[in-house]
């Protein structure tokens, strides 16, 4: 339990990636504020769980990070409802994501305005919310979640609005990291492979026997895979790590440079 008394924030954790982050936190001691947009059932059910399973506090808040004003009141809602007053652990995992493969010259104004506010500014402007309380208390970890390869900033074609605010994300995050460091803050970003469906809420265990052609380690990825490494890097004892961006993918590189491909 080496993060009892700690209050974590986890974006978009009705589901997916979120879900495993919020369930594996809660079994180091965290209590959990879940947020969702649309699925308040799986999130009420997940609070539940969580405090049934790990004996810890546990709500979930609606807000749309794409959306200033829901950012505001997330936070303001989850500074409120933590014993401490503030947030010690932020993992920024939500981000909207348009699956269909689409020329930049096709993409709508609003789609556009929509991906940048969802995946750069609610994150920055949710980062902002919290650093006061992580600066008084001299002890935070902020976890920004980007794609495999971000890191490099090479081009992906028919994803271009996503890209370039996941890459813009990258350089904030080492900014961020380098400006917080000594008042204790750490800031990370982690960049999951190409995780898919259920396997973002199964366990390494779960997988590990299954065979996945396109990754070379052989299996696919599973949401234990993402949890342990954002776990990891909100021990205590990681104080000495930040400002990295953790590719999490097996080995497999999702950016298909050539528009051919399509």
């Amino acid at each position: 339990m080496e993060l009892r008394g700690r209050t974590a924030l986890i974006t978009g954790s009705a589901k997916g990636l979120g879900k495993m982050t919020a369930l594996t936190l809660a079994a180091m001691g965290c209590d959990i504020v879940l947020n969702y947009v649309n699925s308040e059932r799986e999130a009420q059910q997940l609070a539940q769980e969580i405090e049934r399973r790990h004996g810890v506090r546990a709500t979930a808040v609606q807000a749309d990070i794409a959306r200033q004003e829901d950012v505001a009141r997330l936070a303001a809602l989850a500074l409120a409802w933590s014993l401490t007053g503030s947030i010690d652990i932020l993992i920024n995992n939500a981000g909207p994501f348009i699956r269909e493969r689409r020329l930049f010259a096709d993409y709508e104004a609003a789609a556009i305005t929509g991906l940048v506010n969802g995946n750069l500014l609610g994150v920055m402007l949710l980062d902002h919310q919290v650093l006061p309380g992580m600066r008084r208390r001299q002890w935070g970890r902020i976890i920004h979640f980007g794609f495999g390869h971000a890191g490099e900033g090479r081009a992906w074609p028919h994803r271009a609005v996503y890209a370039a605010a996941k890459t813009g994300l990258v350089s904030f995050t080492k900014t961020l990291a380098v400006e917080e460091a000594a008042n204790g803050v750490t800031v990370h970003m982690v960049c999951p492979g190409d995780i898919r469906g259920m396997n973002k809420e199964r366990t390494i265990a779960e997988v590990s026997e299954e065979r996945d052609d396109e990754s070379p380690s052989g299996r696919p990825g599973s949401g234990e895979d993402i949890a342990r490494v954002i776990a990891f890097l909100c021990l205590p004892q990681s104080d000495y790590m930040t400002g990295n961006i953790v590719d999490v993918t097996g080995g497999f590189d999702p950016i298909k440079t050539s528009i051919k491909s399509s």
